[in-house]
């Protein structure tokens, strides 16, 4: 495994019907908080594979009705979570990051460990996080893409692909825009980091 610090590829998510039109949004991460996102920042759960996605999607009782979508990405800085080295820089490991108790660590001391790990990474200019999948029967090669920023240009674009219009109405981009001014400075602290690119999957 080499890591990477960039994603060039396809992204999924499984979604609920009642918001899937909406599908580029962060804002239920950013309302209620999530793993690797603390309560006010915006954040997008992604997935390497469909089959992923719907794992993800689905961790509790039977499938439910779902709307799979996905997205054509290029993502850069990426912190690689499957660098240990790395990982143990910001004195994490991997049993720290699928902790189960990342919940409860946030409703009793306001962040959970993970999600304080999250705040440090964005602060030194990450735009993504790569994970392993912790959804009940993933297996090592699952994989997630948990993104802060994203926007329609480079160094932080996710397209939907609805070549089809499928979802109708107007599909608005409520994730940070840093990516789209141009004016956007890729930091050494996460950018300039040993390992290559991820290609499409």
């Amino acid at each position: 495994m080499t890591p990477i610090d960039r994603f060039a590829g396809f992204l999924y998510r499984a979604l609920n019907p009642v918001y899937a039109r909406d599908p580029l949004s962060g804002r239920g991460a950013q309302l209620y908080g999530g793993r690797f996102n603390p309560k006010g920042t915006p954040a997008l759960y992604a997935s390497l594979s469909p089959m992923t996605a719907l794992r993800e999607a689905n961790q509790v009782g039977t499938l439910q009705p779902t709307t799979l979508v996905a997205y054509d990405a290029d993502i850069r800085p990426v912190f690689d979570t499957r660098d240990r080295g790395s990982l143990a820089g910001f004195d994490m490991s991997p049993r720290d990051l699928a902790s189960v108790a990342w919940r409860d660590e946030m409703m009793t001391s306001g962040e959970s460990e993970t999600q304080k790990f999250a705040r440090r990474l964005i602060a030194t200019g990450c735009a993504a996080l790569l994970v392993p999948s912790f959804a009940r029967g993933a297996s090592s090669t699952d994989l997630n893409l948990v993104l802060w920023r994203w926007g329609d240009a480079a160094p932080t674009r996710l397209v939907l692909i609805d070549d089809e219009k499928r979802l109708s109405g107007t599909v608005k981009l409520m994730g940070a825009t840093a990516g789209r001014s141009g004016l956007w400075r890729q930091p050494a602290s996460c950018g300039e980091r040993r390992g290559r690119d991820l290609g499409p999957v």
